[in-house]
């Protein structure tokens, strides 16, 4: 009974202990590719046409408060000499200080708002950035069967071989099936803005 025992536990063993690939065998095969970051940010059509609209945007919330803040810094400046040429009584002095923190107050949120629409446009652009390189990539990747494609921006991959490096394949395949035409509607509304 012991021998049977022994015997089919032997006739187990090796069932067990086999696997089809060992980690190492597979790591040696696996295909691993990267995208340098800043050369798609810099020669992706999508990219270059978005990061003018969000510059111009960017400048045009600046110059709205430059304009409003030189505006009440003047006012501020106006009633502090109407104070020392004594033109108010107390309550009329009140009254243009209240205005005074209203129109700071106001000039706050303003920039406040812009500030989040600003953010909430660069985060559409980031995540339209990311779904068009995501499916670029899947098409891309049917024939190339990689493992892994990674993203190279600056100096978080320490080294990587020129060898495995396809940035100029997917940003001629990136451009080559953007369709400007959501850019320049984006345009456009930006300029009647």
């Amino acid at each position: 009974m012991a021998a049977f025992a022994l015997t089919a536990c032997n006739n187990q063993a090796p069932q067990m202990d086999e696997k089809s690939q060992t980690a190492e065998e597979k790591a040696s095969e696996m295909k691993i590719a990267y995208v340098e970051v800043d050369s798609i940010m810099s020669q992706y059509q999508f990219c270059k046409e978005y990061s003018q609209i969000l510059q111009k945007k960017s400048q045009n919330i600046q110059n709205t408060i430059n304009q409003k803040g030189q505006s009440l810094q003047a006012a501020a400046v106006k009633f502090q000499q109407d104070i020392q040429n004594n033109k108010y009584t107390q309550q009329q002095a009140e009254a243009v200080n209240a205005g005074l923190q209203k129109q700071q107050a106001d000039l706050q949120a303003l920039q406040q708002r812009l500030g989040n629409e600003f953010q909430a446009e660069t985060d559409k652009f980031n995540e339209a950035l990311r779904d068009s390189l995501q499916h670029f990539l899947a098409k891309y990747n049917k024939d190339k069967k990689y493992a892994l494609i990674l993203s190279k921006a600056g100096d978080n991959i320490l080294y990587a071989d020129k060898v495995y490096d396809i940035t100029n394949d997917v940003i001629t395949g990136l451009n080559k099936a953007y369709k400007p035409a959501a850019a320049a509607k984006e345009k456009k509304a930006e300029e009647k803005k």
